[in-house]
């Protein structure tokens, strides 16, 4: 069957060079230990740089993902950054590439020398990348780290690059529960227009007792799709981000269900449960999550680009591909009927089970 390709809303790309490991550590340390050395090595070395880009992008490919939003690096130098925006070019995804502002860190060979430059900076790739040979597939976007690491007159300088240029922004803004009113925050970001990653994955490694209040944001019209911010997530498989976004969100209603009726405005015999199904997050991951990128993908109708990926869960002989088994079809693999009809079971199975042994093919914009 055919399916919109998925969408990763968050993904740090020089973090893809130690992937799966130094998950040890809070999230400042972490940062300060593994994420801006590894950043700073990258803009130190860009054959390297290439090489790890190049390779996200055919791991990105092959993971089903046809549209990320990237954290680049700090790049003092003005070259790293560009090298992932041809990269992903190369790779024919739809990429949102930014290039890091922070003038304030805790490292101080990896900081820009001033608010003004940061911004001045962050301009000059911008209009690298939106001159670009290919506008419609690789876009620029306007990435403050986060308020730690931002002066307020970075920010100010950085929002009114974005109102000038109309380029979308990302940032990392208030990632654990007690920093938010979830109620008057997801009212107020949906009349906004915000969009939010929801990366379960590396919310449980810094986040672990502050589970993200995903059905509140849905049920406030929040546009929300999935992350998995590589590296504090180690998988960059965006099926594995739905899968840990369900079992996340039946915790959270296995905490509710504990807490004495009146406690909250959540709890009573008639709550909302705040669990997610399967079929849930894989809107999250694909329709979901193009329409909070703001892309014109996501769906199959005339107009719209084919942007499409080929699933494929049995082979000639109705025997499961990959992970995937279905005795019973295979049991009636005699049968001169060789018409199959595809049953919501057999989608969720793939949900559960499946990998990219079952990806037969990916199609941006036809090509």
């Amino acid at each position: 069957f055919l399916l919109s390709p998925f969408t990763d809303l968050h993904l740090h790309a020089p973090q893809f060079l130690y992937q799966g490991t130094g998950l040890d550590l809070p999230l400042l340390q972490w940062l300060h230990q593994y994420a801006f050395k590894a950043e700073a090595s990258l803009d130190c070395n860009p054959s390297l740089a290439r090489k790890v880009y190049r390779q996200l992008g055919r791991r990105l490919i092959k993971a089903g993902t046809g549209a990320v939003c990237l954290f680049g690096t700090l790049d003092l130098k003005g070259e790293t950054n560009l090298i992932l925006v041809e990269e992903m070019r190369k790779a024919g995804i739809r990429a949102f590439v930014g290039k890091v502002s922070m003038d304030i860190s805790s490292r101080p060979e990896y900081v820009e020398a001033s608010a003004n430059a940061a911004v001045a900076s962050a301009r000059e790739f911008g209009v690298k990348v939106a001159s670009s040979s290919s506008p419609s597939l690789v876009h620029p976007v306007i990435t403050p780290r986060f308020v730690p690491t931002c002066s307020d007159e970075l920010l100010h300088g950085l929002g009114a690059l974005a109102k000038e240029k109309g380029w979308r922004i990302q940032s990392h803004m208030a990632e654990s529960r007690d920093q938010v009113d979830n109620n008057n925050s997801f009212t107020h970001l949906a009349k906004l227009g915000t969009s939010i990653a929801h990366c379960p994955l590396s919310n449980i490694y810094f986040s672990a007792s502050r589970s993200f209040a995903l059905r509140e944001a849905l049920d406030a019209d929040v546009k929300v799709g999935l992350g998995t911010d590589v590296a504090g997530g180690y998988s960059l498989d965006i099926m594995s981000a739905m899968r840990t976004a369900v079992a996340v969100s039946r915790i959270r209603e296995g905490q509710r269900e504990k807490e004495p009726c009146g406690v909250n405005a959540t709890n009573g015999p008639n709550a909302k449960s705040l669990a997610i199904d399967w079929k849930e997050s894989l809107f999250l991951a694909t329709s979901g999550g193009a329409k909070a990128l703001g892309i014109d993908s996501g769906l199959f109708a005339v107009g719209r680009p084919f942007d499409a990926q080929q699933i494929c869960l049995l082979d000639t002989n109705r025997v499961g591909v990959g992970a995937l088994d279905f005795f019973e079809l295979e049991k009636e693999k005699t049968s001169e009927d060789r018409s199959i009809q595809l049953l919501d079971e057999m989608i969720e199975k793939w949900w559960c089970v499946g990998d990219e042994r079952n990806r037969m093919g990916m199609w941006i914009q036809g090509a």
